[in-house]
This record gives C-alpha cells, structure tokens and sequence, in this order.
C-alpha cells in the first residue's frame, strides 16, 4: 500500500481498474479532497471486475504502478492495493469490510459515479453499504440523477467536473500510435511508453 502519512477526518475511496489511470480520474479524486469535507482520497485498485469480466486489464502489479506514478507528487491523493490481495472475485463490501478493519475509527466514505448509482441494487449487500456508509455520487455523462433515487438516504449528490475521458479511447489511441498527451499524467505516459502497454 502507498497510503500517505497523517491523513485524518473523512477519506473518500474511489474504486477503478484505472487501465490505465488518467486525468479525468485525478481530477476528479482532486476536486472531492478539496472541494468537499473529504480530508483525502484513496485510489483502491481492482482485479477483475464480477461485472466486467473480459474486459481488457492490463496486470493487476502493472495498473497499481500507474496510479501509484500518478499521485506520487499529492499528499492528498494516495493509492492502495488491498482490493488486490483480498479473495476474488472482488465485491466491493468486502473490501470497504476490511478498510473499516484495518483503520478502526477512521470514516470513510464511498464516491460513486452517477452511471454506477443506477446499478447499486444489484451488488453484494447493497443495503449494508448504504446503511453503514456515507455516498457522494458524482456526474457521469449522460447519467443524471433523479431526486427520487437519493431521498432520505446516505447517498449524496456532488458536484464536480463532468469530463468524458475514456481508459478504452487511451488504450485505442496508443494501439493505433497516436499521442496521449495530456489525457494522462507526464509520469504515465513515460511509464506506458518505457513498458509498451497497449502499443
């Protein structure tokens, strides 16, 4: 784990392949730690989603070394590989069950994508999560969020960028050698060229 030293209040944990991490995602975990009471964000990287299964993912090792380049250089944003060392598949109740475990007393709460919102009823004890965790959902392009589905709950509609960035159009632009400047950190692009992933 590249957790960062003295981190305390309320951390917020963004779950993500991160295949491979990008700006859209940094900004975002930004924008929560200081925009909101967040106090930080852990990036938790994930094997294999249950629900996204042949999905093309470069090693788990490979991923988790992206994102820890990435916020290397941000005392706000640290990056952890406990969803990787706990048994598969991955649930995400599981792993918010041994974070809670690991950081007795620490609060910590989960951001969600307004795209994934929809798809909350299906996952393992989803009631658990709402019950035992605070949510901040944040937009998704083409994802609105209707009141209904938030009312009287732990769930809690944020604002923040609306970026499109996709891992899938990275992955395509490196596949096809095309430049990937900007749409990732510098210290990922080094990486991603001095490795050849997806090239």
């Amino acid at each position: 784990m590249s957790l960062k030293a003295g981190t305390s209040g309320k951390i917020g944990l963004l779950f993500g392949s991160f295949n491979p991490i990008h700006v859209g995602h940094l900004i975002l975990a930004q924008h929560m730690a200081t925009h909101t009471d967040l106090s930080a964000v852990w990036l938790v990287v994930s094997p294999q989603s249950p629900y996204k299964v042949g999905q093309d993912l470069l090693p788990e090792q490979d991923r988790l070394a992206l994102a820890q380049a990435a916020v290397a250089d941000n005392d706000l944003l640290s990056v952890t590989d406990i969803e990787l060392r706990l048994p598969k598949p991955s649930y995400t109740i599981t792993t918010l069950d041994e974070i809670r475990r690991l950081h007795p007393g620490q609060e910590f709460v989960l951001l969600m994508g307004s795209d994934n919102l929809l798809g909350l009823d299906g996952w393992r004890d989803a009631d658990r999560i709402r019950q035992e965790l605070a949510i901040y959902v944040y937009p998704r392009p083409g994802h609105p969020v209707e009141a209904s589905a938030v009312a009287g709950s732990t769930i809690k509609v944020m604002e923040a960028p609306l970026l499109d960035i996709s891992a899938t159009f990275i992955r395509q632009s490196l596949r096809q050698g095309q430049s990937i400047r900007y749409l990732v950190p510098d210290a990922v692009q080094q990486l991603i060229a001095a490795k050849g992933y997806w090239q």
